[in-house]
């Protein structure tokens, strides 16, 4: 379906030329008719299938139309960095409307404090915000509310996880009970997101698209491997690769700095993003990944969900993440809007079974790649064993000499 047979008014049509949107994704084309209907919506699609210009669109056609002088819409996400993404992408899609938006989240910085609370005063048309930071700001007094008439959820999964439930259901408190369109997106769809639905939206209408599935541009690939194995498999993997952009997700920001410092090593230009980094930190790195002026991006979960950068060349799961439906976010960030990328996952004895249920989750048997010849076998993989043992694995015996590599040893 084409973004010109919407009918949005061309002001909007000439931000989407401008930037070259033609084509609308699949979840676009389902959910743009609803929103413009002014029906609340449960939408439930994977990570990089266009879902935040899918209810952006409707809003800022909305908006060209309208006589608004206070916020109109408030969208909340879970991090900050997915907060200053949508930013960016309302000022891209809004060039040519005089349509004003503001990224509110947290940090020290009482500059950036001032400017939010300056921008909530006047009243700025669209707020994106973080739930702990807007609370703050709503408990001073000075936010109005009362003309809203979008309330969005990204990441709605996500954000439950984080525990922004209670935060969520204050910030909706502020917003006027009539004459308000609710609309929820999420990459997955717990029991516990049916309940927040059921709370927030009004005789929604649902839409489901590719749930927990990954990118069909994707080729998937897994290495049984033991821990300190890791760091050699991830340099030698990537050595005489013609790759620009990767990013190599650690499930502990403890061994981020490790891996960095491994790949640093090897003459690679890698850099670290993880909680520890203060605001400004974590954007300039974001920054210069996204310049491609660093090629590898070693991150915690911090970074899996919500951050749109193209041509991601390869994801590698340095550990399989704890969350099954994790695992679809991390390999998400390549192959993204009908590109093509890899991801690649280490798993090791422990996390055999996590990773067995991420196969019965997609629904693939996702390919083990042997190791090189050079490498100590790597542990067998054989999740079912460890499931009706209960998950415990059994330690093989050893003389407390582990070799990295089969030619490391001599005997």
């Amino acid at each position: 379906m084409k973004f010109k047979e919407f009918g949005f008014t061309p002001e909007v049509m000439d931000g989407l030329d401008a930037m070259r949107f033609e084509t609308a994704t699949p979840v676009q084309a389902q959910t743009i008719p609803v929103i413009r209907s002014g029906a609340d919506l449960i939408a439930c699609a994977q990570t990089g299938t266009g879902k935040t210009a899918a209810y952006l669109l409707p809003v800022l056609d909305r908006l060209v139309n309208g006589n608004q002088k206070n916020t109109s819409a408030v969208i909340l996400v879970p991090t900050r960095e997915l907060a200053l993404q949508i930013d960016q992408q309302i000022e891209g899609f809004s060039y040519f409307l005089s349509v004003t938006s503001l990224a509110v989240y947290g940090g020290n910085d009482k500059d950036l404090w001032d400017q939010q609370k300056k921008a909530l005063t006047q009243g700025a048309d669209i707020i994106v915000a973080t739930p702990g930071r807007m609370i703050q700001h709503l408990n001073m007094g000075y936010v109005d509310f009362k003309s809203v008439k979008h309330f969005i959820l990204d990441e709605a999964d996500r954000m439950l996880d984080m525990g922004f439930h209670e935060d969520i259901m204050q910030i909706e408190s502020f917003l006027p009970k009539e004459n308000r369109q609710n609309l929820l997106f999420s990459a997955t769809m717990p029991p516990k997101i049916r309940d927040l639905a059921k709370k927030l939206l009004n005789n929604p209408e649902e839409i489901n698209i590719a749930i927990s599935k990954p990118a069909e541009g994707i080729l998937q690939a897994a290495y049984v491997v033991h821990d300190y194995q890791k760091n050699d498999l991830i340099v030698d993997l990537l050595k005489g690769k013609d790759l620009q952009s990767i990013i190599i997700f650690v499930s502990r920001k403890a061994i981020v700095n490790d891996v960095v410092k491994a790949l640093r090593k090897n003459d690679f230009n890698a850099r670290a993003i993880h909680s520890d980094l203060d605001q400004n930190e974590r954007i300039e790195v974001l920054r210069e990944f996204k310049n491609r002026n660093v090629q590898i991006l070693v991150a915690t979960d911090i970074v899996a969900r919500g951050i749109d950068i193209e041509k991601i060349d390869l994801v590698i799961n340095y550990d399989v993440p704890n969350d099954a439906e994790d695992y679809v976010h991390r390999i998400g960030r390549t192959a993204r809007a009908k590109t093509t990328g890899v991801g690649i996952t280490f798993v090791n004895e422990k996390d055999q079974v996590d990773f067995y249920k991420i196969e019965q989750l997609i629904e693939t048997n996702i390919y083990k790649i042997p190791l090189p010849p050079e490498y100590e076998d790597g542990p067998e993989y054989n999740p079912e064993a460890k499931m009706k043992k209960g998950g415990k694995n059994r330690k093989k015996k050893s003389n407390g000499f582990r070799p990295k590599r089969k030619k490391d040893h001599k005997s």
